[in-house]
């Protein structure tokens, strides 16, 4: 409902990301968010900076001998991406770093040696992605929860690893949906919310 309403005001308390391969399901709400996400991989911590989310549209103007300013615009694009730092270094987020493949035990004699080969080409590595935040209001007794799934999706960009005695090496990516198909959302908010009810 438009005005002050201080009941709207949401602060990402603590959050998660998941990836599933393309076509697994949204999440429901149900009792146990760790149930909720079963079909999907957690990718663990990431920094404290969270996840910035990015919706860019490009518009092009059409111009007129008549008018200085454009009569009209045509939407050429759109560009949709989150972009986080994961922290934690696995099987599971090596490879969604790195664009696919996977990690597999070393053919060494030696134990727990492990190997992942960074292809000569970058290959096509489509996924789905999930974001969930929760916001804890006063007093702990009332629960916001917003997910953002994207169902079908790839790795767009990567920042540097760095590697030093000062800080935890990061696996900075930017995330960017792609279309899913005529019809079909680029993207959805699912909300566990109350101050949506006046919209039903």
């Amino acid at each position: 409902m438009a005005g002050n309403n201080s009941a709207e005001i949401r602060v990402a308390g603590t959050g998660k990301l998941y990836v599933a391969k393309v076509g697994t399901a949204a999440p429901g709400f149900g009792a146990d968010s760790t149930t909720d996400w079963a079909s999907w991989t957690n990718l663990g911590f990431t920094t404290g900076d969270g996840v910035t989310f990015s919706k860019k549209d490009k518009l092009e103007a059409i111009d007129s001998w008549q008018s200085v300013s454009p009569v009209h615009y045509i939407y050429s694009a759109r560009d949709l991406s989150l972009k986080f730092s994961l922290l934690q270094f696995n099987e599971d987020t090596l490879p969604f770093f790195m664009g696919g493949g996977k990690v597999e035990a070393d053919a060494a004699p030696a134990t727990d040696t492990y190997k992942y080969e960074i292809a000569e080409r970058p290959y096509a590595d489509a996924r789905a992605l999930g974001l969930e935040f929760t916001d804890v209001k006063a007093g702990g007794t009332t629960v916001v929860t917003y997910r953002f799934i994207i169902p079908r999706g790839q790795v767009t960009a990567t920042d540097d690893i760095k590697l030093n005695r000062k800080g935890a090496a990061q696996l900075g990516v930017t995330f960017s949906a792609m279309s899913n198909g005529d019809g079909k959302p680029l993207a959805s908010f699912l909300m566990k919310d109350t101050q949506y009810s006046a919209a039903v």
